[in-house]
């Protein structure tokens, strides 16, 4: 089964389309920046990442027997 994933479209810092990945993978929340890890985010984008975590989040929640930290 495919580990949930969402993408969350942004800039680099040079004004380049780039995108951030969030993904769950072991009961944990990774977020994968852009080549270049940096992402410059609008405040619309800014709150689809924030919406991106919480739904990764509360999928963390589900699994039986995961480790708080």
């Amino acid at each position: 089964m495919t580990e949930p994933r969402w993408s969350v479209r942004c800039i680099d810092p040079f004004g380049r389309d780039r995108a951030l990945m969030v993904l769950v993978e072991n009961e944990r929340v990774v977020l994968v920046p852009p080549p270049g890890a940096a992402a410059v985010l609008s405040a619309q984008q800014a709150r689809g990442l924030g919406l991106a975590l919480d739904q990764a989040a509360v999928r963390t929640d589900h699994h039986p027997g995961r480790q708080a930290g």
